[in-house]
């Protein structure tokens, strides 16, 4: 199977499933939308601030980047209007932060704003898919409500080159599945039609968890993944790599054989 054509429920999807899903695109990612995208961009920043999205956020790259480490190294991804840095610094001020997105004028705005302004934070603009920056750069990479933007290619590249700047990924997106869709009305009174209608789209373009550890057997490199349910509607992915893909093992295989194997480590 071409990897772009893995059903966002994983490989073995159910039938229903894979009616479930969608190709439409949220006005998020169609900038000539003008308005709509910016009435979108602003609904997602409040319903996230008043669902405690943030928060959620925060406190899992907190403990991703570990309680041992005083002054983590943070890289984060698709940063959008910056929120999730202040609450990052607020919960581990010795943070010291990079602050990215593939957008240029998100970029600039970011770099004008207060967090352009704060020495413990560098914006700059990166692709997540292909991070320019050397290996073992931070101590943990996060990508938050991203990750069914991308393509199954793009997830895949998103796993090896986060795992391979920082010593763990964490990424968060919506838990899949169309019970969910209740929320849509909610979206609607935080950020109107564009934010409902996105709301409506992106849960139906949300990755499962087996789609997840299938992308991370083929990404590429030896990622390990474990995935979990968080409350109230958050999938987690945290990524490494395993810690060396040549040791020579007892049954003469190396790390790197059985992550190709096993699925790339998977873990509930």
């Amino acid at each position: 199977m071409d990897l772009d054509q893995m059903p966002r429920g994983g490989p073995d999807a159910s039938w229903w499933d894979r009616r479930y899903e969608t190709r439409r695109q949220e006005y998020i990612d169609r900038p000539e939308t003008g308005a709509r995208c910016r009435q979108a961009l602003r609904g997602l920043d409040r319903f996230q601030r008043l669902s405690g999205g943030y928060r959620t956020y925060s406190r899992l790259t907190v403990a991703a980047a570990g309680a041992d480490v005083p002054s983590p190294r943070v890289l984060e991804l698709g940063a959008g209007h910056g929120r999730l840095a202040r609450y990052v610094l607020a919960r581990r001020p010795g943070a010291r932060m990079t602050v990215s997105d593939v957008n240029p004028s998100v970029v600039e705005a970011l770099r004008a704003g207060p967090l352009g302004r704060d020495r413990r934070i560098e914006v700059v603009r990166l692709d997540a898919t292909a991070i320019d920056r050397p290996d073992d750069s931070y101590d943990v990479a996060v990508l938050t409500t991203s990750l069914h933007h991308l393509p199954p290619s793009g997830v895949a590249a998103l796993l090896r080159e986060g795992t391979r700047v920082a010593r763990r990924l964490l990424v968060v997106d919506g838990w899949r599945n169309p019970l969910y869709l209740a929320g849509v009305p909610l979206m609607a009174l935080t950020g109107g039609w564009a934010q409902a209608h996105d709301g409506f789209v992106s849960l139906r373009r949300m990755y499962g968890a087996a789609a997840v550890h299938a992308l991370a057997a083929r990404c590429g490199a030896p990622v390990r993944v474990r995935t979990r349910f968080v409350p109230p509607a958050y999938l987690a992915v945290l990524a490494e790599r395993r810690k060396t893909a040549r040791q020579g093992r007892t049954d003469g295989r190396t790390d790197e054989d059985s992550a190709n194997r096993d699925g790339g480590g998977r873990a509930g």
